[in-house]
């Protein structure tokens, strides 16, 4: 398909209006370039989260100035963790550079923000516009726009680069050849909203006692956990995620949220007369499940490139970190004078993304497979929430908050660990 069709065109196409794309976008705008930003729906529009934002996002959301001290957004000081009987706070860790707070907003407000931040940038934005296909050159392959349809009409958009910030299933990376990958870390969560009587609380509340309904006998342990995140005036978001390296299709996620929630002490009023929609899920592809995440004119950020934390199931701050990044390489790739120095320059853009991730993904990725095993994860779980160092130190990996400047013994270890841990 030659890119000569295109009707419309810009510096940069940005598909997606995602934390990953809206920022991308953002800083591209920033930066003086001619961005477009294509996102297949119609804002405000919903997208299955936790909502919580752990102190890595909320720092990217200052840095890009967004005032986070107005209605709609609910601060947390930290993590409850519960199981085995037991249940230990622990602040979100101490680390210079970043806030000491987490936040929890509603994916339905949130992303709509970080879009019209973009475009108060100078990014044109597009709703209702879904990216079908793209444009090749026909000489040396690269992207040179995208073939997306709005209300019924088929447009052509020309760029000279294409960010694919299109989501898990990434329509655009899948266009250019670049698919899942099997052995990395894959998680599926479920969650509803309940509408109770207990307004908020300063704590994000994770439980850790996930169990099986489908194990026969004693109920194995599963990786993940179960959440309850406060999403203001008594809303709460409710949802139970687990992650594996070896797939797991046989299990049944809203039966496990079932299951779960209905050991919750009742008075936290997590039942059917208090939820206000239906269960929804989704998949959680982590660990960098695509590789390269630059390939023949298309850079890939986010949920696409598989950047999601594959302890956490966390994705929103590697989303807005993914976006920065890219928007830093692209300013610097087109400001090259010929299309190789260019390219070579895009080429960086996976190494960058290793750089800053890929030793705590592969770290993660081998926890994951540990704990895997329903009898270790027992064992962790009891044994980490009763001493309390350990419970800190299993907090700061999970939430990838480990200082490599702290004094701190256990910051220090596992600072030496990521390092000496390979790229995936």
């Amino acid at each position: 398909m030659s890119s000569t069709q295109a009707e419309e065109t810009a510096d940069v196409i940005v598909v997606g209006a995602g934390p990953a794309g809206s920022t991308t976008a953002f800083y591209l705008a920033q930066a003086g370039l001619d961005v477009l930003l294509l996102e297949k729906a119609r804002f405000p529009r919903d997208k299955i989260c936790g909502d919580g934002l752990t102190p890595r996002a909320v720092k990217e959301l200052l840095t890009m100035g967004v005032d986070v001290r107005g209605s709609g957004w609910v601060r947390s000081r930290g993590l409850r963790a519960c199981g085995a009987g037991l249940r230990v706070e622990m602040d979100w860790p101490d680390i210079t550079g970043y806030p000491g707070f987490g936040l929890v907003r509603t994916r339905q407000d949130f992303d709509h923000l970080l879009a019209a931040r973009a475009q108060a940038a100078g990014a044109r934005l597009h709703e209702g516009t879904n990216v079908t296909d793209i444009l090749l050159d026909e000489r040396t392959g690269h992207a040179r726009g995208v073939v997306a349809r709005r209300d019924g009409v088929e447009h052509r958009y020309g760029a000279r680069l294409v960010v694919a910030a299109d989501g898990a299933s990434s329509r655009v990376a899948v266009r250019m050849g670049l698919q899942q990958r099997k052995d990395r870390t894959m998680g599926v969560a479920v969650r509803r909203y309940y509408a109770t009587d207990r307004t908020s609380d300063d704590y994000l509340e994770c439980w850790l006692d996930l169990q099986d309904p489908a194990s026969s006998g004693r109920r194995s342990m599963l990786y993940g956990y179960g959440w309850l995140f406060p999403v203001g005036n008594g809303m709460w978001n409710v949802g139970v995620g687990t992650v594996s390296v070896h797939r797991r299709p046989d299990i049944d996620h809203r039966a496990l949220l079932r299951d779960w929630t209905a050991r919750l002490p009742e008075e936290r009023q997590i039942d059917e007369d208090h939820a206000t929609t239906a269960v929804r899920g989704h998949a959680l592809p982590g660990g960098m499940s695509r590789t390269p995440q630059y390939t023949r004119g298309v850079l890939l950020a986010g949920d696409a490139a598989g950047l999601i934390n594959p302890l956490s199931g966390e994705g929103i701050d590697y989303a807005m970190e993914s976006g920065r990044f890219s928007a830093e390489v692209i300013v610097q790739a087109l400001a090259r004078s010929t299309a190789s120095q260019c390219d070579r320059a895009l080429n960086a853009y996976p190494q960058l993304l290793k750089d800053a991730f890929g030793g705590y993904f592969t770290l993660g990725r081998l926890v994951v497979q540990a704990l895997g095993n329903p009898h270790l994860m027992k064992f962790v779980t009891a044994h980490s929430l009763r001493r309390p160092a350990v419970a800190r130190m299993m907090f700061k990996l999970w939430c990838n908050l480990i200082d490599p400047r702290s004094n701190d013994a256990a910051d220090r270890v596992m600072s030496a660990v990521l390092k000496a841990t390979p790229a995936p």
